[in-house]
């Protein structure tokens, strides 16, 4: 999945109207606009020679990278939990957590948990709404710092199915 299907994703499993999108990107430190954010919504494709014309009449898609992923997520955390007082010591921005596309699945479960204030068990029932079954020790190996021992890659399955589970959820 790339950055731009992950924002999708997310804005329709969670409900979020564009105006709090733009919102939750302003308080993770990335400023965008309302069209920018649309742009960033469309579903990108691979097209052929022939449908170049055809992409050329469409809106382009804004690129989402892996540090505005992070500016919203970072965002998001703020947007659902509030502002967080800044501790002695404590640099002013989050270092950013995203250093490859490797790992960009196991950080959004991590924001997303801290976001949505989930526990263990409530990550578990979202993953089971959407039928797959994952165990405490699976859970805990996808926040695991990377390069631990018992890290697990979290891949576009599980991400997915997360997602679905919590869009489900939400219906509720």
């Amino acid at each position: 999945m790339d950055n731009n299907d992950i924002l999708i994703r997310l804005r329709y499993a969670l409900d979020i109207k564009d105006t709090d999108m733009v919102e939750i990107f302003k308080a993770g430190g990335t400023a965008r606009t309302i069209e920018e954010v649309r742009k960033m919504l469309i579903k990108s494709k691979d097209f052929s020679d022939e449908e170049d014309e055809a992409q050329d009449e469409m809106e382009e898609n804004l690129i989402c990278k892996n540090s505005e992923l992070e500016s919203f997520l970072n965002g998001f955390i703020i947007f659902k939990r509030g502002e967080q007082d800044q501790k002695p010591g404590q640099s002013e921005k989050p270092v950013l957590a995203i250093t490859n596309s490797q790992n960009v699945n196991n950080i959004m479960l991590k924001k997303l948990k801290i976001a949505l204030s989930l526990t263990s068990e409530d990550m578990l029932d979202i993953f089971n709404e959407a039928g797959i079954n994952v165990t405490k020790g699976e859970l805990s190996a996808l926040f695991r710092k990377e390069g631990h021992k018992h890290y697990k890659k979290c891949g576009d399955k599980y991400f997915r199915s997360f997602l679905k589970g919590l869009a489900v959820k939400n219906r509720k």
